[in-house]
């Protein structure tokens, strides 16, 4: 008797501490390097201990900050993430009973044929209910557990939105600065030809006048051919980098909105410093995602052990009913309705055994998932950081050959003139000076583009949106039962 006097009690306490039967959740081990690597390819860094800053504040170009706003407005697919909430939300509403209202008048005739007396009749009931569906007492936190995994797939849907969303924006900038690039490009071939055309009509010139050979002619002919060749290469170029960003943007992107070159799309600077620890990898999204997935299968293995153990549902009715409408609320027209029930898994053909070990098959492959992104991350960082690390040397190396290569073509054209060499020599020469401008341009595109990659590898760009994000606050249970508070901000 004591006994029962304490059920409600230690089944009241249960449900309150939230217990579960899924193993306590524990980060796996970073299977990388505390610390990116250092060496020559990273003495360009600078300290920096600020936090990654959102987009809108990174890209400081204003052209670029419009381009990107239109593309996540326009490419903000929320279709994933919307299902999953619902998904959470179903799951959710599990855990607590299920009331409804019902009213069910009915009327039925007796003929002569059937009553009693000989007389038939006409009868009606009247029946007003407020019944609860068949709840589960979560005893051993299946339901809960079913609920915890719900909620971290939703967080891992929504992580992988704001990886995608910081995709778009890197890849946003990056196909902006190639258009500058491609301009610059152009620019370069379009005055290269310019020069081209003046230089053979001048040896044109000369040569009717008997001062110059027709091999030199010929000579200046084909670099002004090559440098028409290069023009519409060029052209066609640009015509793509347009496209190509007009297709990230999902729209069309005017020419005002367009880098008139080499554009810098931000004045940030260096975000990242000598001896960054690798702990700053657990800020992308999709390692976050990754993390969000390996809770879910640990949470699925508790739902799975519960399956072990009886399942305790309970199904009540309360109401009034009378065979006149209008007696149907007066004294001693109450009716009541309680069952419970109670279902023992003696034997499934092993197919709780099954789920069980595939549970935890499934968590030990989330695991691998796990690290295997971690892994990919940090390579992904370490090669983004030695580029950074070695653009700006690069690009001033380059910036000197430049200059040498102008003089030397400058050197070689005069004394062509004055006769003491060779077209052949003005065309080499010429021909080393435009391949160093357009390796330098190539290697200014890098530059910018290596700061941008930089800082989406790092985890940096999104915005969460309060259109696509709803507040989430759910007290989740370990197997201990101590509470959990999760929020999503």
């Amino acid at each position: 008797m004591n006994f029962l006097k304490l059920t409600p009690l230690v089944i009241s306490v249960l449900i309150a501490t939230g217990c579960t039967m899924a193993p306590v959740y524990e980060r796996p081990e970073s299977p990388v390097a505390p610390t990116f690597p250092q060496g020559a390819a990273y003495e360009d860094l600078a300290f920096s201990t600020a936090p990654l800053p959102t987009w809108d504040t990174f890209f400081t170009n204003a052209k670029l900050r419009e381009v990107i706003n239109t593309a996540l407005t326009n490419n903000r697919d929320l279709l994933n993430v919307e299902k999953a909430r619902a998904a959470y939300g179903i799951q959710r509403a599990s855990l607590m009973p299920n009331a409804g209202a019902d009213f069910s008048p009915t009327g039925s005739h007796t003929p002569d044929t059937m009553a009693p007396t000989g007389h038939g009749y006409t009868s009606h009931t009247y029946q007003a209910t407020l019944a609860s569906t068949s709840w589960e007492i979560d005893l051993f936190g299946r339901v809960r557990s079913l609920t915890e995994a719900a909620l971290q797939n939703y967080l891992a849907t929504e992580e992988a939105q704001y990886g995608t969303q910081n995709s778009l924006i890197a890849e946003v900038a990056n196909a902006w600065i190639n258009v500058g690039a491609q301009k610059e490009l152009l620019r370069l071939q379009e005055i290269t030809l310019k020069s081209q055309q003046n230089s053979f009509k001048l040896i044109s010139d000369s040569y009717r006048l008997g001062a110059r050979s027709l091999l030199d002619v010929e000579q200046a002919r084909t670099t002004v051919e090559t440098a028409r060749a290069a023009v519409v290469q060029y052209q066609r170029s640009l015509a793509q980098a347009r496209n190509n960003l007009e297709l990230l943007v999902g729209t069309k992107v005017p020419e005002s909105l367009e880098p008139e070159k080499l554009e810098d799309p931000s004045t940030y600077g260096a975000i990242a410093p000598k001896g960054l620890s690798s702990e700053v990898l657990l800020n992308r999204p999709d390692i976050r995602a990754a993390e969000n997935s390996l809770k879910a299968a640990n949470a699925n293995i508790g739902a799975a052990r519960a399956n072990f153990f009886p399942r305790i549902t309970l199904t009540a009715g309360v109401g009034t009913g009378s065979q006149h409408l209008n007696d149907l609320f007066s004294g001693g027209s109450g009716l009541w309705s309680f069952a419970p029930g109670i279902t023992l898994p003696i034997f499934t053909g092993g197919a709780n055994i099954s789920q069980l070990r595939q549970a935890e098959a499934e968590q030990k492959a989330k695991v691998a998932q796990y690290e295997k992104t971690i892994q990919s991350a940090f390579a992904e960082v370490a090669n983004t950081l030695a580029a950074e690390g070695t653009m700006t040397r690069q690009c001033s190396a380059l910036r000197a050959l430049v200059d040498a290569t102008q003089r030397a073509y400058n050197l070689s054209y005069n004394r062509y003139k004055n006769g003491l060499d060779g077209f052949l020599t003005v065309l080499e020469s010429q021909r080393q000076m435009v391949a160093a401008q357009t390796n330098y341009i190539v290697a200014e595109q890098n530059r910018l583009s290596s700061n941008v990659t930089l800082y989406k590898v790092l985890g940096g760009g999104s915005i969460k949106l309060a259109s696509v994000e709803p507040a989430v606050s759910q007290t989740l249970a370990s197997t201990h039962g101590t509470v959990v508070t999760e929020k999503v901000e």
